[in-house]
């Protein structure tokens, strides 16, 4: 499922991105380093016990985004790596404060989908990688990486 996540994350973003001032291959560039970041904070709160705030982002109870923490910490990433790719800090943080909500649901709303084209992405099975270990669950995460 992380790999579809992963995937998904990095399409997602290239098409929010597409129409930015920067290059092609700079916007890819840009997508794939956002979608790594968005999986690592979520195999961060995954392993530190903050289940809650994954569910909390991809499900119904996500619709105040702008008060999660890894909702946060994404926009403000997306903000760095399209600076580092050649935007002005002004511009950058206007992109990633519109790219980061629609990417969101974008995300949310495969989880939330009923579709049998969709049925891979289940916040359930999020959850059940944990099996009360923290270690266990990051290594699990890290080798479906």
């Amino acid at each position: 499922m992380f790999d579809q996540l992963k995937e998904l994350a990095v399409q997602k973003l290239g098409e929010r991105m597409f129409s930015n001032s920067l290059g092609e291959n700079e916007t890819q560039e840009a997508a794939q380093e956002g979608s790594s970041f968005l999986m690592q904070l979520v195999q961060e709160k995954i392993g530190g016990g903050a289940m809650n705030q994954v569910q909390d982002l991809f499900s119904n109870g996500g619709d105040n985004m702008q008060n999660n923490g890894i909702f946060q910490n994404l926009q403000g990433k997306l903000g760095e790596i399209l600076q580092s790719k050649g935007m002005s800090a002004e511009e950058a943080r206007a992109e990633a404060e519109a790219t980061a909500p629609d990417f969101i649901n974008s995300i949310r709303d495969r989880f939330e989908s009923k579709e049998e084209a969709d049925s891979g992405f289940d916040l359930g099975a999020i959850s059940n990688m944990i099996p009360g270990n923290a270690g266990d669950a990051i290594n699990k995460l890290k080798n479906l990486f």
